[in-house]
């Protein structure tokens, strides 16, 4: 799915208007994912309405308090992409946010997508006064190379950390974080 039209990226709100449509496109890109075999907490089987429960009962209620920040790539208004921010930091992690379920549709990657998500939720995370993300991958998994080329740093390997998507073996997963402030002192005030 080549396409000219310019993708936009817009950091989604529960609007009530289209809110049905937009959990539907993001159960078809979860679901796209997880069969294309994406290891993102799911395994098959995954049905579409499986896919629209995870956003309705994980993710809705933590954008609606805030605690999480739901990023989203349209393009021709159909929602091919997205990434979250996860905020709800322990007390003394008030610096840190965790990165989470890097997705884009299989028929809209090697666009750029991806990359464009990613500066988007760095940039929300400057917002957020967060000066530190954490994720972690699949082990020599494709977005392992893309974190490493945004600057992500690898910690460390946790083997056999997840089934598959097929469930036919454990996979490994690689801690990664990015500092977005290099300038700051170590022990320094994180909310200055």
């Amino acid at each position: 799915m080549v396409s000219a039209d310019p993708i936009q990226i817009e950091r989604w709100s529960a609007h009530p208007a289209r809110l049905n449509d937009d959990v539907e496109m993001l159960g078809e890109v979860l679901h796209a994912c997880v069969h294309a075999g994406g290891s993102v907490s799911f395994i098959l089987p995954f049905t579409p309405g499986d896919a629209q429960a995870f956003w309705r009962a994980e993710v809705l209620p933590a954008v609606r308090d805030g605690s999480r920040v739901l990023l989203v790539a349209r393009r021709n208004g159909r929602i091919v992409g997205t990434v979250q921010l996860d905020l709800a930091t322990p007390p003394n992690q008030p610096h840190r946010a965790e990165v989470r379920k890097l997705l884009v549709h299989p028929e809209a990657r090697r666009q750029g997508m991806a990359k464009l998500l990613m500066a988007a939720a760095e940039e929300e995370a400057r917002q957020a006064r967060r000066t530190l993300l954490t994720l972690d991958t699949v082990t020599h998994g494709a977005a392992e190379p893309l974190y490493l080329s945004l600057g992500y740093v690898a910690i460390g390997i946790i083997p056999r950390y997840a089934l598959n998507f097929n469930s036919s073996g454990l996979e490994a997963t690689t801690v990664m974080y990015k500092n977005l402030d290099q300038d700051q002192a170590v022990f320094g005030d994180p909310r200055k």
